[in-house]
């Protein structure tokens, strides 16, 4: 895939799971991993760690929130310790079972997937064309960016410590659902702004139609990522199948 009409593209924005990194990767190691060390995660950490505090106080009001909507999540209880601990869990097990962008379970999974970095139970994975395609891109003159409903603690975690060791040096900036959601066209116009790029100037690599969608709508060029096994849906983005096709 060739620059866009007109060319110009400055930076190239990535989604992760399925776009850079195998979706199983995801599903079938980090999630996991972070449902299983969960509760032991909040009895060490939760009583002197004030980031977690505030995660799970965001993780309170959503509850509350889900309460109110009428999602029936598992019953809060805070009348005593044990008990609370079993409700954040028992919630926190709740939302990963739906696949909930929130941001404070974000970024207590990141938090969790920190430990396992840093003991090496965790190593991040990343398509054999992802490094090839840094290298090409940087040689263009070209910057690379990360989108992601991921932390940017867990981004960047996946990318320092990777099966193709540490790609952070070629990443110029990590966004995450505190820009704004995925599916909204002004999450990626913020995104622009930050990077002081015009819109036109940034292409987002997606597997997610709606969130190319989104792109498109705020001015980004864009092209669908279906990897090896996945079958493209209907859009009218291009599609690439491996970073070695784009901008070659």
């Amino acid at each position: 895939m060739p620059d866009p009409p007109g060319g110009g593209t400055r930076t190239v924005l990535l989604d992760i799971e399925g776009t850079t990194t195998p979706v199983d990767f995801v599903t079938r190691v980090l999630f996991p991993y972070a449902r299983e060390h969960v509760r032991d995660f909040l009895m060490r950490r939760a009583p002197t760690d004030r980031g977690l505090q505030d995660d799970l106080a965001v993780l309170l009001s959503d509850h509350r929130a889900d309460e109110r909507a009428g999602q029936s999540p598992p019953p809060r209880r805070d009348d005593d310790p044990g008990a609370a601990l079993d409700s954040a869990v028992a919630y926190v097990h709740w939302l990963m079972d739906r696949d909930r962008k929130s941001t404070a379970l974000k970024s207590l999974q990141g938090r969790i997937w920190e430990e396992g970095y840093r003991s090496g139970r965790l190593q991040g994975q990343v398509y054999p064309d992802v490094p090839r395609a840094f290298a090409r891109w940087r040689a263009q003159g070209r910057e690379m960016a990360i989108f992601s409903s991921g932390s940017v603690l867990a981004q960047k975690l996946l990318f320092s410590r990777s099966d193709a060791g540490d790609l952070t040096p070629w990443l110029r900036a990590f966004f995450d659902t505190t820009t704004g959601a995925k599916g909204e066209p002004e999450s990626y116009r913020k995104i622009a702004r930050a990077l002081a790029r015009e819109p036109a100037a940034v292409l987002f690599l997606s597997d997610v139609a709606a969130e190319l969608d989104a792109a498109r709508t705020a001015g980004l060029a864009t092209a669908l990522c279906v990897r090896a096994g996945a079958a493209p849906a209907p859009v009218d983005h291009r599609v690439v199948r491996s970073f070695d096709e784009v901008l070659t």
